[in-house]
């Protein structure tokens, strides 16, 4: 009936809101968007890594779902490294779909051991009532102005992804060549999202491009 594809598709919309709002964030972000396998691709930058690292060390290459992204934004690095690794501040230029807080667990400049803890409030849908999703990050691995490398767990009721996220920052003639690669592992990971990156990318591109100092 009419009725019920109609109700059918704004309870699919919802639910989408959802995924996207729960972890497009620190540690698993977002739940959005159409994944396809690293590999080794020509780009503008010449040949492309089959998987991003920092320190050596990559995403879970067995785990159920996988996204890679890339943008180039025109700002100095250190605006860019700026803007990523003050966790704390990223509600500020970030849009999420859900109400959010960042904190960092620990004090002074982000660094290896580092952790920082995202909560998302969701909102209730016609399917699920509301909840709270707690993402808690520890940094495994930091490379000044070049990488970074996080893991940890999205946690909430009936709700567990494990996560690894890689950035990679290169400096190139006019800006920066942003690279991120997330995995998720767990019941709820969606093999069909592209992880909140797209998203990220392009509010990090928008506020390190619209910073006065740069």
């Amino acid at each position: 009936m009419p009725g019920t594809r109609t109700a059918t598709a704004q309870t699919s919309r919802r639910r989408t809101g959802t995924r996207a709002a729960l972890l497009a964030l620190p540690l698993a972000a977002g739940l959005l968007g159409v994944t396809a396998p690293a590999q080794a691709t020509t780009s503008g930058q010449g040949l492309r890594p089959a998987s991003l690292t920092c320190e050596g060390k990559g995403v879970d290459t067995g785990a159920e779902a996988r996204h890679r992204a890339e943008t180039f934004v025109r700002a100095p690095l250190r605006t860019v490294w700026s803007l990523q690794t003050d966790v704390a501040d990223w509600p500020s230029w970030q849009k999420p779909a859900a109400p959010m807080t960042v904190e960092r667990l620990d004090h002074g400049p982000l660094r290896e051991r580092s952790r920082f803890q995202a909560t998302v409030r969701i909102p209730p849908t016609p399917a699920t009532p509301p909840g709270t999703v707690v993402i808690t990050s520890t940094v495994q691995q930091l490379r000044y102005g070049q990488c970074l490398r996080w893991t940890g767990p999205a946690e909430g009721p009936g709700y567990r992804i494990d996560g690894v996220h890689v950035w990679n920052f290169v400096k190139v003639p006019g800006g920066v060549l942003v690279r991120t690669e997330e995995s998720h592992r767990g019941p709820q990971a969606d093999p069909g999202s592209d992880m909140g990156l797209e998203t990220w990318l392009r509010d990090l591109k928008t506020a390190a491009e619209a910073d006065p100092c740069h």
